[in-house]
């Protein structure tokens, strides 16, 4: 699916937040995520990243698919896409890990979409022109 605009972008720990009742996050996650009517736009990296680490709780991990086919939640190949971008970030922030480097290469993408993360190192990274990106996280991250 071509996705012409997208107005948020979510990481795995938000997504596993939601899922996981026993997840530190799932209150935040739950009243963050809740209130978006429309689609969150993510990566197959991010998507990977919540399943690997929801694998213990089948129920949870089943509603990542189902989100993808109800269209609530948009895969965009971000690393296929933009290999060489990837590539670049990975040279500029050699502690930066491949899903933090497809959701910069989102918001590159998306400029007016806010990122939806409870990972503070995305403060550190900047898009294109040194931009910082437009984060939702929880107060004190």
């Amino acid at each position: 699916m071509k996705v012409s605009a997208a107005n948020y972008l979510v990481d795995a720990g938000p997504l596993i937040g939601l899922l996981d009742a026993d997840d530190q996050w799932h209150e935040w996650s739950t009243e963050t995520l809740s209130v978006i009517d429309e689609p969150l736009a993510t990566t197959e990296t991010a998507i990977a990243e919540a399943c690997h680490r929801l694998r213990g709780l089948r129920s949870a991990l089943l509603v990542i698919p189902r989100l993808i086919s109800e269209q609530r939640l948009l895969i965009i190949p971000a690393l296929a896409a933009q290999p060489a971008r990837v590539g670049e970030l990975l040279a500029k922030y050699p502690f930066m890990d491949a899903g933090d480097t497809t959701l910069v290469v989102l918001s590159e993408l998306y400029p007016g979409a806010k990122l939806i993360t409870l990972d503070d190192d995305l403060r550190r990274y900047r898009r294109y022109r040194n931009q910082l990106i437009p984060l939702l996280i929880p107060a004190g991250r």
